[in-house]
């Protein structure tokens, strides 16, 4: 079966000049062929994503297509007329997918709604609420390296498609034959007949609006003389960042030139992930060079954004957490002193983000929620108050992978509305005497330092989905006594919905969606949580630790890192 598959794609795959050598070069090579056509790509809440190339287990035109088929039919089942909104970022064939997609949606009488030019996904998700769409299509891999390109899916909430809606499509995209059973309509055939259109620029001009409503002192960078460098690692924040800084008043604003303009080839860094400094090195050198005062980087579909602050004559790389801690405190004490805090606040993070938010959001008195890990239950719980009519009372939500929203215009993390945020707050207190690193230092001394660092575990090709699932599947068999000589307290299995005390066996449910992550709670008040990613193969462990002084959380946090690499053997 798999040399029937690989012989038809060389017969039939000629709609992308680049397939066809590819799948020649790879002639007799028995290997390259089965990690190409053994498996497709499994659609999931995450929709697509994997290497670029040739075969069923690559990012291509055909896999696009299919995939796009698939939701065609899946919308149509439930909707007379349904519309989808496209958006697409500057990694390498974004455009060529996002236009096939187009092109399926108008073969099988669907709307499609397109923007003209690459745009973040917020904006995406902005469009999807805007026109009314009954889904929406992101064409993105995020911060993976240049190989990799992704297809997101998201629902007519804006928020990336649920489980059971994702489950449905992969369904109908299995009954479909990737070449045979494909409807699609020229692009230029579908603009004329109206059922491609370009998204309006109205709709992008009120997606502004609705950013800068989220200020929460406005007025406050105009004159400030805030210095700032700021690199879109080649991605599709060159624009829309600067646009909203300059609308705030924002003025001396110096772009890393190597990394201004997209380029899905990211030549400049191994990953275009503001969470590692390999990606910043151009960006601090250049802060260092101008003395600029922050440091802000934006991923390539500019949904996260990491930042560097001034440090004597050095710069500090703040961490997610960090970050949204900062950013929860601002909001929180600048929205109660101008009398604009709803009644009831709620504010939302995942259970892999610091607990120290939590602290804080109290302090103001808001109420913390806890959602599973992934933007989209943030947003899940934005819907549900809207549907109360009560959305006004979420005031932000984020996660410790720099992923930030405030406000419920859309229901995705936003780097564009987090940048203004973080900017406005530098800019305020720099006018008060103080400094983004002064006002983490006053939290962790009133709170206690709270440290959280992330280890990520590689498991490469088929044989490393495998053993992923075995490890997870052996630690809930028998989960391990203890971690790094600290005794394991309490286990919370997140698929079994259930919390057991190990030293009484006590079970008690957990009202959360059932998900694949593993939480060990320790006697010496850490926490380790191990759980696969959802678009990588890779296993994530996370250790929260908290100490009087961030020299004793590390020491803690490092025993328990080589303490895990064992558990997972590496």
């Amino acid at each position: 079966m798999i040399m029937e598959e690989y012989s038809r794609w060389l017969d039939r795959a000629t709609e992308d000049e680049d397939l066809i050598p590819e799948l020649r070069s790879i002639e007799g090579n028995e290997e390259e062929i089965k990690d190409r056509f053994a498996v497709s790509l499994e659609f999931g809440t995450a929709g697509l994503r994997g290497v670029i190339g040739a075969g069923t287990n690559r990012m291509n035109i055909y896999t696009v297509r299919q995939a796009t088929q698939g939701l065609a039919n899946y919308l149509k089942q439930g909707t007379k007329h349904p519309k989808v909104a496209i958006s697409y970022d500057s990694r390498i064939k974004s455009t060529l997918f996002a236009h096939a997609a187009a092109e399926v949606l108008a073969g099988n009488g669907v709307k499609a709604y397109l923007y003209r030019t690459l745009m973040p996904t917020p904006m995406l998700s902005y469009a999807v609420r805007k026109l009314k769409c009954d889904a929406g299509i992101m064409v993105t891999a995020s911060h993976n390296p240049a190989k990799y390109n992704g297809y997101k899916a998201y629902g007519p909430d804006g928020c990336q498609m649920t489980s059971e809606s994702a489950d449905a499509v992969y369904a109908e995209i299995q009954k479909t034959d990737i070449f045979d059973d494909v409807k699609k309509m020229e692009f230029d055939r579908g603009q004329e007949q109206g059922i491609i259109e370009y998204i309006s620029s109205e709709v992008v001009e009120r997606y502004y609006t609705h950013v800068k409503e989220c200020s929460v002192r406005p007025g406050v960078c105009a004159g400030s003389g805030l210095k700032l460098v700021y690199t879109p690692l080649n991605g599709t924040g060159n624009l829309p960042v600067r646009r909203i800084l300059s609308d705030i008043g924002i003025e001396d604003i110096t772009v890393v030139p190597e990394q201004e303009l997209p380029d899905g080839n990211f030549t400049t860094c191994p990953y275009p992930n503001p969470e590692i400094r390999q990606a910043l090195e151009l960006g601090l050198a250049l802060a260092k060079k101008t003395g600029a005062d922050l440091l802000l980087a934006t991923d390539p579909d500019a949904d996260r954004v990491g930042i560097a602050v001034k440090d004597g004559e050095d710069y500090l790389l703040l961490t997610g957490n960090e970050v949204g801690v900062l950013l929860l405190d601002y909001i929180c004490k600048g929205r109660t002193e101008a009398g604009t805090m709803p009644k009831d606040p709620v504010f939302v993070r995942s259970i892999v983000t610091t607990s120290l938010a939590d602290e804080v959001a109290k302090t103001y008195g808001v109420t913390p929620i806890q959602v599973l890990t992934g933007f989209k239950y943030i947003g899940e719980t934005i819907l549900h108050l809207e549907q109360k009519g009560e959305q006004s009372r979420f005031i932000f939500g984020f996660e410790e992978s720099y992923g930030y929203l405030a406000g419920s215009y859309v229901r995705d993390k936003d780097a564009v509305v987090a940048s203004m945020l973080i900017c406005e707050m530098a800019a305020y207190y720099t006018a008060q005497g103080s400094s983004l690193k002064a006002e983490l230092d006053r939290i962790y001394k009133t709170y206690g330092t709270y440290l959280h660092k992330v280890d990520s575990f590689e498991f490469d090709g088929l044989a490393g989905m495998e053993k992923m699932k075995n490890l997870m599947a052996s630690l809930r068999a028998e989960a391990p006594s203890e971690i790094a000589g600290y005794k394991v307290v309490r286990v919370e299995d997140y698929l079994a919905s259930e919390s057991t005390d190990t030293a009484t066996g006590a079970k008690t449910a957990i009202d959360l969606p059932r998900s694949d992550v593993l939480t060990y709670h320790l006697d010496c008040g850490a926490s380790v949580i191990v759980r696969p990613s959802g678009t990588e193969p890779k296993i994530k462990a996370y250790y929260s630790t908290k100490g009087d002084s961030r020299e004793a959380a590390a020491a803690l946090q490092q025993k328990l890192a080589a303490s895990v690499n064992k558990l997972l053997g590496f």
